[in-house]
């Protein structure tokens, strides 16, 4: 078998590209700590996982820290991550839009500066990668 199969394009990259897209319609929401409403405030694990939800995936644990042990693993970096792959930070979690950009539930102050966003994937150290759909 040829090493560069586990980072060889999945057959389903529009479930990711799906999930992506359905991040980016929340753009704008509120961030809140242990929150789970997508509308009205929620935090950054919880909208990866509610997001994947809305795409029928159920399989993403609640906390940034268990998303990080979860899913696939993308090695080889962000040159590898699709659309729709989990983004993990030390204590924070994205959803990777392409191009080298994410989507996330950021921190509690008013959008732009916070809430949900989208941002550049790499303004903090990745840690892991991982791919749920």
């Amino acid at each position: 078998s040829k090493p560069s199969e586990e980072t060889s394009k999945p057959s389903n990259t529009a479930k990711g590209q799906q999930i992506a897209s359905t991040g980016l319609r929340y753009v704008g929401n509120p961030y809140v700590y242990g929150g789970n409403d997508l509308e009205n405030g929620i935090d950054c694990s919880g909208f990866t996982k509610q997001v994947h939800a809305l795409c029928g995936i159920y399989g993403l644990p609640r906390s940034s820290g268990a998303q990080r042990g979860g899913g696939k693993a993308v090695t080889g970096g962000l040159s590898n991550a699709l659309p729709g792959d989990v983004i993990c930070y030390s204590g924070h979690v994205a959803i990777y839009i392409g191009g080298g950009q994410i989507v996330h539930a950021s921190n509690p102050a008013p959008y732009p500066k916070g809430g949900i966003k989208t941002g550049s994937a790499s303004y903090r150290e990745i840690l892991a990668i991982r791919r749920y759909w």
